[in-house]
């Protein structure tokens, strides 16, 4: 049987989506009511634990406009996903009761003259495949072949992108250099971008190069500088499941924000080498083990999260966070960052963590070691 995408993963376990308190949290033992939401406080109710949950990064839960399938597996293919995707809308799926892969044929793409607001809704059956042969999902309000809809296409407030629910497997982006390239299951440019209550697994880009990276996800130029919202996810997992890249095994950007919230990052890896400027004869790359994020104008802000097992060739087996104009800010609260292996560099004081910015990152009762 398929895996479901159960709402969290903390621990290696499943969690259900039965209510917002459970016994135990990260690092073994230790009961905090308040580490993960259930369906209910992702779905915005007022309980003990859900008070940290911004309204931007609740499940969409309305009605969709497009349903993917007629009831059975056979019904959801590679082409009619592609298809809805294309067309935009709210997008839920119906392949059955049971959890269900579509390996798809080619990438599913966002057209910028759709609808203004896409959410993908897998309802914690779906997994969509690259089948280690490409990128599973692009947006790009720049690419004109997607249909230009504004003068200022690195700065338009749409299409606004959801995705829910959802599992993204063996995405390879290597060779689709597109905008730099990288993003090996997800690449947006443009718009807005949320991720609720998703998983990505084993997904791949440019083994070597400085500056491209995301193994799962590759994100620049959303609105306004406003931030990248995550909650409730995992990149990677336990044994060779995890994500990578030659930076930024699991999430890589230039000049974004990220908001990350009760999610994991488990066993990703930066697997290039030369750094970023290449050092001479190195085609440069491996820093960010599990995230990188660079350029200006950007800031981190990581709450009940887990980032345990990555590495990076170079510097940051956790988080390579730098901002050129050494400003910004990298903030961690109610967090635990154990055992990411930098081989090269990283910020004395912080295991895991390689920072330029303004100051050192503020850390709020959380563990790093």
């Amino acid at each position: 049987m398929e895996p479901r995408v159960p709402s969290l993963f903390i621990g290696g376990l499943a969690w259900t989506l039965a209510g917002c308190h459970e016994d135990h949290a990260p690092g073994g033992g230790r009961k905090d009511d308040s580490w993960l939401p259930g369906e209910a406080c992702l779905r915005g109710a007022k309980e003990p634990g859900c008070t940290e949950l911004d309204e931007e990064i609740l499940l969409d839960s309305r009605d969709p406009t497009q349903i993917v399938g007629s009831g059975t597996s056979e019904s959801c293919t590679s082409e009619v996903v592609v298809s809805a995707i294309a067309e935009g809308g709210i997008i839920h799926f119906d392949c059955g009761s049971e959890p269900h892969t579509i390996v798809l044929k080619e990438t599913a793409k966002i057209m910028n003259d759709s609808t203004e607001e896409i959410v993908i809704d897998g309802g914690g059956l779906i997994t969509l495949s690259g089948g280690g042969e490409r990128r599973i999902l692009y947006m790009n309000t720049c690419d004109p072949a997607l249909v230009w809809t504004t003068p200022h296409c690195d700065n338009q407030d749409h299409p606004r992108l959801t995705l829910q629910n959802l599992r993204f497997v063996d995405g390879d982006s290597t060779g689709s250099l597109e905008e730099g390239g990288g993003g090996g299951a997800v690449f947006v440019r443009g718009g807005r971008l949320k991720i609720v209550n998703s998983v990505f697994e084993r997904n791949r880009c440019e083994e070597l190069g400085p500056d491209l990276g995301g193994g799962a996800l590759r994100v620049l130029s959303q609105h306004e500088g406003r931030p990248v919202y995550i909650a409730g996810s995992r990149f990677g997992a336990e044994g060779d499941a995890g994500n990578r890249c030659s930076n930024g095994g699991a999430i890589s950007s230039i000049g974004v924000s990220f908001i990350i919230t009760r999610s994991e990052f488990l066993s990703n890896r930066a697997i290039g080498y030369g750094a970023n400027p290449a050092r001479q004869g190195t085609p440069g790359g491996g820093s960010g083990g599990a995230l990188y994020l660079d350029g200006n104008d950007f800031s981190l802000s990581l709450s009940r999260v887990r980032i345990e097992a990555n590495h990076a060739r170079e510097g940051g087996g956790a988080i390579f966070f730098v901002r050129n104009d050494r400003s910004g800010s990298l903030r961690i609260e109610h967090s635990e960052l154990i055992d990411n292996r930098s081989e090269g560099f990283e910020t004395s004081g912080y295991p895991g963590i390689f920072i330029l910015a303004d100051g050192d990152p503020e850390i709020v009762e959380s563990v790093l070691r």
